[in-house]
């Protein structure tokens, strides 16, 4: 099977948004004056990149240029906590170099197998009104929604070390032995530092 080799690539990460608190008050038969349990709301999941030895390409990423992870739940009654979104993994060849593309500044370079990073961090979870009661206010009513997650753009750039390089005088065939030898097409001309 032929697959394409790139080594750079642009794709879009948005991390999930917390969940929002809840706003809830105890209703039990025997206790007249329950309160406020309104639970928390859940932590957006996160974007992680991953350097993995099996891959030496970056055609997946190619294909998919969008990666959303899960948002938090919302918390419940009864003191419930919203579950946490789930994480998005994002595997990537080592010797990757992540770059944001809105000021070009590089996030992470990973290079040794099972090196990772957290490129967008998820949204925190909202408060529920459990969380504003207090001697004076015994019965809030406000929760705070979820933080959104952070969205970027990213470029993945794959730095390669070649294995063979060619050295020689300038006019001295190095373009003409390259294009012999492999399928490259070089440009061979009769000026210095064609190539």
């Amino acid at each position: 099977c032929f697959r394409m080799f790139y080594d750079h690539v642009t794709i879009e990460v948005v991390a999930g948004a917390g969940g929002n608190g809840c706003v809830s008050f105890r209703r039990e038969t025997f206790v007249p004056r329950g309160g406020p349990d309104g639970g928390d709301g859940g932590k957006g999941g996160d974007i992680i990149v991953e350097a993995s030895s099996r891959l030496s390409t970056l055609v997946d990423l190619h294909y998919q240029r969008l990666y959303k992870a899960q948002r938090g739940a919302h918390g419940r009654g009864k003191s419930c906590r919203g579950r946490n979104g789930k994480d998005v993994v994002i595997l990537v060849p080592p010797g990757s170099v992540i770059t944001d593309t809105a000021d070009g500044r590089v996030l992470a370079e990973l290079l040794a197998d099972g090196e990772r990073e957290i490129v967008a961090r998820g949204g925190r979870g909202g408060l529920g009104n459990e969380r504003f009661k207090s001697s004076r206010n015994r019965a809030p009513r406000t929760a705070k929604p979820g933080a959104p997650g952070n969205a970027r753009k990213l470029e993945i750039t794959l730095r390669l070390i070649a294995d063979v390089g060619l050295v020689g005088e300038p006019n001295s065939g190095k373009s003409t032995l390259l294009s012999v030898v492999s399928a490259a097409h070089p440009e061979i001309a009769d000026y210095p530092f064609t190539t």
